[in-house]
């Protein structure tokens, strides 16, 4: 009976370690390489968050018709050792910047790089 428990206990943890390391979602939403640049977008919201960063902008299309963008970035974690902060993007920011596009067509994508008026790049992807 004793070993029936240990075996029980022993299973149940086993069970439960898959669910912490899958928690992190997958990436095949973008389209990785495709790099698109979207010019003149003014910065709606910066989220400094785990696990990741996320960045709300608006454009104006052609139309005039003012177009909402989401886009997900690395984590705080990870941009801090790149140069940015909470304080890197402010509501009302205008900037330029690059992304994976989404593979559904949605305004958004991963967020590459985001230059500064003045010309300063900040890249999220740091690896190279």
């Amino acid at each position: 009976m004793n070993r029936f428990i240990t075996s029980l206990a022993a299973a149940a943890v086993l069970a439960l370690v898959p669910t912490a390391s899958s928690a992190h979602h997958s990436t095949a939403m973008f389209e990785w390489g495709k790099e698109i640049s979207l010019k003149n977008a003014t910065v709606l919201r910066w989220d400094w968050t785990n696990p990741h960063t996320f960045l709300y902008v608006t454009t104006k299309g052609a139309d005039g018709k003012e177009k909402k963008w989401a886009f997900e970035g690395m984590s705080p974690n990870h941009l801090t050792r790149a140069g940015w902060s909470k304080r890197t993007l402010k509501p009302g920011d205008l900037v330029d910047l690059t992304y994976y596009p989404l593979r559904d067509g949605r305004s958004g994508g991963f967020n590459v790089t985001v230059t500064f008026p003045g010309g300063k790049t900040l890249k999220q992807l740091t690896f190279d």
